[in-house]
């Protein structure tokens, strides 16, 4: 079987990459619009020194090419370009090179800057080039030296709408040509500004992945650690046996110290927190310091019952290993429904339930401690980061009022 490849694409000598640019760059600076209008009024003064003219026609050439030098700070001046133009053509039966080009570059500028829709320009346009045609028609009937000239309506007089036709194309080009560049660089300023906005978008996404990110490693780590310190120092003013009066101030100041800390945790989780952010699940194994999973529970319980709160686990089904994403997902849930329990319910017991199933891991954890917390008293962003660590991996988690009582978190993580 035969493959046929594509013609490589011609390639552009660097010299001809290098005078473009230099083209462009001169063509943008302020001073072009007012060298090449000088230029060409200069040239037009030439051209009528050598072929001169009627007095309208001669000030009809000037004012068309010297308005040119206006064109970039007041584009509409070129409609007086074009228009003077077209009525030194009607003085004269020649049309002056020097007007031609002015013609050609203020139909360009009137598409360029849309200064009336396109449309409007080209039948404007022909409009005038038909007067113009008429106007000579009629000065060519009563011309003398003109014997041969048909009259209109017999037979070769569409010949003499020739110039017409001629005008029209051009008008029709230049128009056009001004019109398409003005529509493909909006189309790229519109296409750098939607990327512009883009990046912009997943940049700030990023930050608030990342700063979502910090928030619940925050939470979990630190807020478990700074609960067990105030709870054990609370505890220890009264299991302690013979502390001195020193001792146990010491103690509550530490256990004070611990709650101010959660207040201040509080706060600034407050600032990084996004609401209704949840990272790629891709990044959730990215950490380089390892990270705890599920073998780690019964030490979790065990700290647990160490400040006073009883703690059971119950596995069913067949234990498999998880991904990381679910191994963390799932302790970090375990965590924080076990400090929930120790800040709202000290001293209840807790059951934490874990069931393999085919395609996916249930979690459980209640307690039998009052209950869930009034609605006004509920200002941590525990319950926020569980559903966050739930939703990680494509689950999902309830938490609430138990059938019998206490507080209930239920978590499923499927894979």
């Amino acid at each position: 079987m035969s493959t046929t490849t594509a013609p490589p694409r011609p390639t552009v000598p660097p010299g001809a990459t290098v005078l473009r640019r230099r083209l462009r760059a001169l063509a943008a600076t302020p001073a072009y619009p007012w060298l090449t209008g000088a230029v060409l009024t200069v040239g037009a003064a030439a051209e009528l020194v050598v072929f001169p003219g009627s007095a309208t026609n001669a000030s009809a050439i000037l004012l068309s090419t010297a308005s040119l030098m206006w064109r970039r700070a007041f584009p509409p001046v070129a409609l007086v370009t074009v228009a003077a133009g077209l009525v030194s053509f009607g003085a004269d039966t020649s049309l002056s090179i020097a007007v031609m080009i002015s013609g050609l570059i203020g139909c360009y500028v009137l598409g360029r800057h849309r200064v009336l829709h396109p449309a409007l320009l080209v039948a404007g346009g022909t409009l005038g080039a038909l007067a113009i045609n008429l106007w000579h028609i009629l000065s060519w009937a009563r011309d003398d030296r003109l014997p041969d000239v048909p009259a209109l309506g017999n037979a070769g007089s569409l010949g003499l709408f020739a110039e017409a036709f001629g005008l029209c194309a051009v008008i029709l080009g230049a128009v056009s040509m001004g019109d398409a560049v003005r529509a493909r660089e909006e189309t790229r300023r519109e296409r750098a500004l939607a990327q512009a906005q883009l990046i912009a978008m997943e940049r700030r996404q990023a930050a608030q992945a990342e700063r979502a990110a910090i928030a619940r490693e925050l939470h979990d780590i630190v807020s478990h650690s700074v609960s067990m310190i105030a709870v054990q120092a609370e505890s220890a003013t009264y299991t302690t046996p013979g502390l001195t009066p020193e001792a146990r101030e010491g103690f509550q100041q530490i256990a004070g110290t611990a709650r101010d800390s959660m207040a201040e945790l509080r706060r600034l989780l407050g600032v990084l927190r996004t609401p209704q952010r949840t990272e790629d699940a891709r990044g959730a194994g990215a950490a380089t310091a390892p990270q705890p999973t599920l073998e780690g529970l019964a030490e979790l319980l065990e700290q647990h019952r160490a400040v006073g709160g009883g703690a059971e686990l119950r596995i069913t089904g067949e234990r498999v290993p998880l991904a990381a994403a679910w191994e963390l997902s799932a302790y970090r849930i375990v965590q924080e429904s076990l400090t929930n329990a120790r800040k709202h319910a000290p001293g209840a017991r807790s059951v934490v339930e874990l069931g393999y199933r085919a395609d996916r891991l249930t979690l459980r954890v209640s307690d039998d401690g009052p209950g869930p917390p009034d609605s006004g008293s509920t200002s941590g962003h525990g319950l926020t980061g569980m559903r966050e660590r739930a939703a990680l991996v494509g689950g999902s988690l309830t938490a609430g009022a138990g059938p019998t009582g206490g507080f209930t978190v239920e978590a499923e993580l499927p894979w």
